[in-house]
């Protein structure tokens, strides 16, 4: 959803920040650098039960990963090499955060509920597949209810109010479970249109 309807309005403010930080020389892999060990910080936080020091750290998280494309883009530094990059950390983000959560629901709820934000991870992680495989493939899978920025955005408040952290992950895994079937019907429609010429 923010991929589509609110992209242009994003870019336009961060468009700005990102050539200012480029001006005083901050690179786009330093962001993304940054962006991957504040979410390991930001893990053991909340692990630890440090919830609201966990909320500013993945915070931070977002904002590093929001930066970075616009960061190349003023610098004129955009390249497969830095794509590559920030997907891949972007996946290693997820499963540092979402381990993070794991751990902490394990110390206070019990075993049981570790399952909960690892079922997220892993439909998160059939979400980006679909998408990487289909551009591979020559088509078109952005879209959906719960892509990476909008799970970013519900992990923070779940994380920042502990009391809507377990019914925030239902709604994530359930969202995340649409969209990945969403993103699924949408590249299968195109390949059988493909075939079909």
């Amino acid at each position: 959803m923010f991929d589509g309807k609110f992209r242009k309005g994003v870019d336009s403010v961060t468009a700005p920040i990102g050539r200012g930080l480029a001006a005083i020389g901050l690179s786009a892999d330093v962001l993304t650098g940054l962006g991957l060990v504040m979410s390991a910080a930001s893990a053991v936080a909340i692990g630890a039960g440090r919830l609201v020091l966990g909320t500013v750290l993945l915070v931070i998280t977002a904002l590093s990963d929001l930066l970075d494309g616009p960061v190349a883009a003023a610098r004129g530094t955009s390249s497969s090499r830095g794509a590559f990059f920030d997907s891949t950390a972007d996946r290693v983000t997820d499963g540092l955060l979402l381990g993070g959560i794991a751990w902490y629901l394990a110390g206070e709820h019990g075993a049981q509920w570790a399952v909960l934000p690892m079922a997220v991870l892993g439909v998160s992680a059939v979400i980006s597949y679909e998408r990487a495989k289909a551009e591979l493939l020559g088509f078109e899978a952005k879209g959906g209810l719960m892509e990476r920025a909008e799970r970013t955005v519900v992990l923070a408040v779940a994380v920042a109010f502990e009391v809507l952290l377990i019914p925030l992950l239902w709604l994530l895994l359930a969202l995340s479970v649409i969209t990945a079937v969403m993103r699924f019907v949408k590249v299968w429609r195109q390949a059988s249109a493909r075939m079909s010429q």
